[in-house]
């Protein structure tokens, strides 16, 4: 049997894969009740919760609770309402000035914090830098790197990627895009513009990307959206399909399948 299920641009906005850049903002309104608290201790005295997604919250714990990092990583930074990435900025273009402040902060509204997808972790220490936070490529941070895909994290700001993100390189910032794609990425060394760019070039409504793992067959495919049109398919009911909107007018879903 089959379900109909129909999406119009309002689904463009919302899910893991959205798309936020220093040329994108962030569309639509974050749903704040979906947000969790993480129970991580926090790299910044006196800051309330660090709040993620719940998917990603969940992820990020399991994450954790695989490598046994808990102690030795901190919780920078995590959700951020318009008004707090706006005081973050504010405060850094007064105190590093313009350069500094365009290359590591986003401009408010354009904040990946703003999605409650991306985290900012620390090496536990006294003294931890909120802007630029040190997460170095060994021990049990390099763990969490070598780990993170199979819970659906990149690291969002790669040195290599600068002129395609538009962002200098951040290793302590990661973002959940949700598992299959973070593999994706990693395997094929890809931003998340890219894998975007990817899908929407070279995937459809049947014709899907095909990933495979041990006993499933995942189908993954970009649905255009851009004329404000809505779109209505028929998808195998009882079978897991996720969904998520890219923020650049598509809608990219994901079917699992017996193998």
């Amino acid at each position: 049997m089959a379900e109909k299920i129909t999406f119009t641009k309002e689904n463009t906005y919302s899910g893991s894969l959205i798309l936020v850049t220093p040329k994108l903002p962030l569309g639509g309104i974050v749903d704040e009740a979906g947000l969790q608290p993480i129970s991580l201790k926090s790299g910044v005295s006196n800051q309330p919760d660090i709040l993620l997604k719940k998917q990603a919250a969940e992820a990020l714990q399991a994450l954790l609770s695989d490598i046994g990092g808990k102690d030795e990583i901190a919780a920078v930074s995590g959700f951020r309402t318009q008004r707090e990435q706006e005081k973050i900025w504010e405060a850094s273009m007064e105190e590093n000035g313009e350069i500094f402040t365009r290359k590591f902060v986003a401009i408010p509204g354009h904040s990946e914090h703003q999605s409650g997808y991306a985290i900012d972790l620390a090496e536990n220490s006294p003294e931890i830098d909120f802007i630029c936070p040190s997460f170095p490529h060994r021990g049990i941070f390099q763990r969490f790197r070598e780990r993170m895909a199979d819970f659906g994290f990149v690291e969002r700001y790669a040195a290599a990627k600068e002129g395609i993100t538009g962002i200098g390189a951040e290793p302590w910032h990661f973002r959940y895009v949700g598992y299959p794609h973070s593999v994706i990425m990693a395997n094929n060394g890809m931003a998340l513009e890219e894998y975007i760019k990817f899908l929407r070039n070279n995937t459809g409504w049947g014709h899907p990307y095909i990933f495979r793992e041990a006993g499933n067959r995942i189908e993954i495919a970009y649905l255009s959206l851009e004329n404000d049109i809505a779109v209505s398919l028929e998808l195998p009911k009882g079978e897991n399909c996720q969904t998520s909107g890219t923020n650049e007018g598509g809608v990219v879903l994901t079917l699992w399948r017996e193998a």
